[in-house]
């Protein structure tokens, strides 16, 4: 074996045991990346390195998007937008059994449609929503378990941090990933109530009805929701049909948000310090790691490893699909260990040189958008996979009495929902790459 590649590998393992004992992913990525090029190419390269990196990785017209949309988020949040959702969704679904727990599934799936983050939107939801599932007498797994479930939709419905910065990875544009990803997206929430409808079916105590709204709460309740759907149809439909870019759309939102948190009075000047505040910590948390990928990419390269691993793959005799469906499997396992975002950063500039060779006839354009959202889907299973699960964790704080077993039990339907929508969207690829054939030509 090549003396670099044996670096390389004892690196890429060196990594995976920081991560394990729970060193933040920024920091591994970091240290393994700055030691690694020192080892092969001496200090002198590692200094020449950093002499520009960082300016190289943050000055990048797109990357400008993710805190725009982190910043939309969280206004959306400390708005109270969430709570018109639900009460919305409710109006809509709360009278069927089992109606409480989809309205929470739709209101998810609207929030993240404005939030873009996961985490978010479980914690947001779950703050909203999970008052009503107890007030409702749901058995605790099926409630915990919809509202982590519920969370995942954050990551893939646009606008999605995590599509964005796979986008900027391969090189896609990323008004077609947003495009992409709506009818996967919608496939998830469909999935998700389809799941919730059989469950209470077979377990009919699990999931109660509602109590049926008026005539007046119906109307009231979804004049509510009208201006969260006017910003999603503002800034998303902007961006499907041509009429700006991400990053303007970004700001357009980021505006509109605020004037609607600022003419319901739900925003102040001590909560615009706090949506200032978390924005930069958690924009500040993004950009670490994109730095630290960027040395542990650097490192990797010298060493051969991406490439090595997409010549053995290549020349191992198994079909492009085989080998597409072990690499997935092996997104499902780093979902045990590591969030999404850093999942993407660390995998994928190993994955895509393994898939950018192989033959699944279709052009590399849509071959980078196709595997962008099976990647995204099944990184969707990392946050609701043990041990680590984010979203059950999040969801457990807000549930503390119900113990994390219950959750995880709860989350396993979705789990399967969420695996048949990987199968419909590897064996169909029309799913994912029709909308944007349609719509950009």
């Amino acid at each position: 074996m090549d003396h670099a590649l044996l670096i390389g590998l004892i690196g890429l393992v060196a990594l995976v045991l920081l991560i394990a004992i729970r060193i933040p992913v920024a920091y591994s990525m970091i240290l393994v990346g700055a030691i690694g090029i020192v080892v092969l190419d001496g200090s002198a390269i590692l200094l020449s390195q950093l002499k520009d990196l960082a300016w190289a990785q943050f000055s990048i017209y797109d990357l400008s998007v993710v805190p725009m949309f982190i910043l939309m988020g969280n206004i959306a949040t400390r708005a109270g937008l969430s709570l018109d959702l639900f009460r919305a969704a409710n109006a809509w679904l709360g009278w069927m059994r089992g109606g409480v727990a989809m309205s929470a599934i739709a209101a998810c799936a609207g929030f993240g449609s404005v939030c873009g983050s996961s985490l978010a939107t479980a914690s947001t939801m779950g703050q909203v929503a999970l008052p009503e599932l107890r007030r409702y007498r749901y058995k605790p797994s099926l409630a915990t378990g919809t509202l982590a479930a519920g969370g995942v939709l954050g990551i893939l419905i646009p606008p999605s941090v995590v599509l964005v910065v796979y986008a900027i990875i391969v090189e896609a544009s990323i008004t077609t990933m947003f495009i992409a990803a709506f009818i996967p997206g919608l496939i998830a929430v469909l999935a998700f109530l389809f799941t919730i409808a059989i469950y209470v079916r077979l377990r009919p105590d699990s999931g109660p009805p509602g109590d049926p709204v008026d005539r007046a709460e119906f109307i009231a309740a979804t004049k509510a929701m009208a201006p969260v759907a006017a910003i999603f149809a503002i800034v998303i439909g902007g961006i499907y049909f041509g009429f700006f870019n991400p990053t303007p759309a970004a700001a357009i939102g980021v505006v509109l948000v605020l004037v609607l948190g600022l003419w319901r009075r739900a925003i102040g000047l001590e909560k615009l310090r706090l949506v200032l505040y978390d924005t930069a910590a958690t924009s500040g948390m993004i950009f670490l790691i994109l730095l630290g990928a960027e040395l542990l990419k650097i490192f990797m390269s010298r060493g051969g490893v991406p490439q090595a691993a997409a010549e053995m793959l290549a020349t191992s005799g198994l079909p492009p699909m085989a080998i597409l469906l072990l690499l997935l499997v092996a997104l499902i396992a780093l979902g045990c260990l590591m969030d999404s975002l850093s999942m993407i950063l660390l995998a994928i500039p190993f994955f895509w040189p393994v898939i950018s060779v192989l033959d699944f006839g279709m052009p590399a354009e849509d071959l980078k958008v196709w595997f962008g959202i099976l990647a995204l889907v099944v990184v969707e299973l990392g946050l609701i996979t043990p041990p680590v699960g984010m979203n059950v964790f999040v969801i457990n704080s807000l549930a503390p009495d119900v113990p994390m077993r219950e959750t995880f039990l709860g989350v396993m339907p979705f789990f399967f929902a969420e695996i048949v929508r990987v199968a419909l969207l590897v064996t169909f690829p029309a799913l994912t790459l029709w909308l944007p054939a349609l719509l950009m030509g």
